[in-house]
């Protein structure tokens, strides 16, 4: 988004950017939300697979040598 701009936050509070360009924080994740920080790009999510998959340091999740 460009700015100035004002956010209306689900609690009635309002956030005022005057920079020139702002992002919008989706995940929650930010320090300094609503504006994003990039903070989702420090947070790995939780591999939920049950398949070990090759190079995670699982022996078994190898391939066999040809």
């Amino acid at each position: 988004m460009e700015g100035p701009v004002e956010v209306v936050c689900d609690d009635g509070s309002v956030a005022v950017s005057h920079r020139f360009t702002v992002a919008l924080c989706t995940c929650r994740r930010s320090r300094t939300y609503p504006w994003c920080d990039t903070s989702h790009r420090r947070r790995s999510r939780p591999d939920t697979s049950d398949t070990p998959r090759a190079g995670t340091g699982d022996p078994s999740a190898q391939e066999p040598p040809s």
